[in-house]
């Protein structure tokens, strides 16, 4: 794991308050259009299966979460881009953090930061707030970058990030699988709602990102689709413990 650097308590609640303040100012002043919608579902959408030889302890899996499934697709079609979706996740792969809010979110790559990442490889995305984001790289393809979440992570799931060329535009998606870690964290996110809005403003200024990046701009604005679900019980016999297939 990374290296995190050592907060004091004092430093990290002015970063929390300061970080979430911001993130609320720009929120409330955006210009881009939002086409959200979020509707419910009897069964969760599921992940895929991690690869057995990547199965750790240390892995978060979704079945460890607490509360409903999370299932969001954040999508951007970006005009004008000079970049294909290649060029444009190499640079979501080897400099995430360049498209991530500075105000509120570090990236720490450890021993990937001198190079490109690849599956095994941990990075930890460092919050202004009780909790971090350490995750596991699944995949690193040309075209998308697939993430775990590990222990101590805001959630328990995956993520991942993909482009590809549709002409005249290139789409950029960011895709989510995940519950609340804790019950703590499941009542800031889904009956408080703020650390759901949080996330939801982080995707969709990555979204923007992605496209300033790719040399485009955004076409329609940015869509979000959530669909919140209760969690089967037992979970699925077919996983493994670190969500292995």
């Amino acid at each position: 794991m990374p290296d995190q650097p050592r907060i004091s308590p004092p430093a990290l609640a002015s970063r929390w308050v300061l970080g979430m303040g911001l993130v609320s100012w720009r929120y409330l002043w955006a210009t881009m259009p939002l086409h959200r919608t979020e509707r419910r579902a009897d069964a969760p959408e599921l992940p895929p299966p991690i690869p057995t030889e990547l199965a750790r302890e240390e892995l978060q899996p979704w079945e460890s979460g607490a509360g409903p499934m999370f299932y969001r697709l954040f999508r951007v079609r970006i005009k004008e881009a000079y970049q294909d979706a290649a060029g444009l996740m190499h640079t979501v792969i080897d400099d995430m953090g360049s498209l991530v809010p500075a105000e509120v979110v570090h990236v720490h790559e450890g021993e990937a930061s001198d190079r490109r990442l690849r599956p095994g490889d941990e990075i930890v995305v460092d919050m202004p707030g009780p909790w971090n984001g350490p995750v596991l790289v699944v995949a690193a393809e040309p075209t998308r970058l697939h993430l775990a979440t590990l222990d101590g992570h805001l959630e328990a799931g995956q993520i991942e990030f993909r482009a590809y060329d549709e002409p005249p535009h290139l789409v950029f998606e960011v895709e989510a699988w995940a519950r609340p870690a804790t019950r703590a964290v499941h009542v800031l996110y889904s009956h408080l709602r703020l650390a759901k809005e949080i996330q939801f403003n982080m995707w969709v200024r990555f979204c923007q990102a992605a496209a300033r990046a790719a040399g485009g701009r955004p076409d329609g604005g940015v869509e979000i689709r959530t669909t919140v679900a209760p969690v089967p019980d037992p979970a699925r016999p077919d996983r493994q413990p670190g969500g292995a297939a």
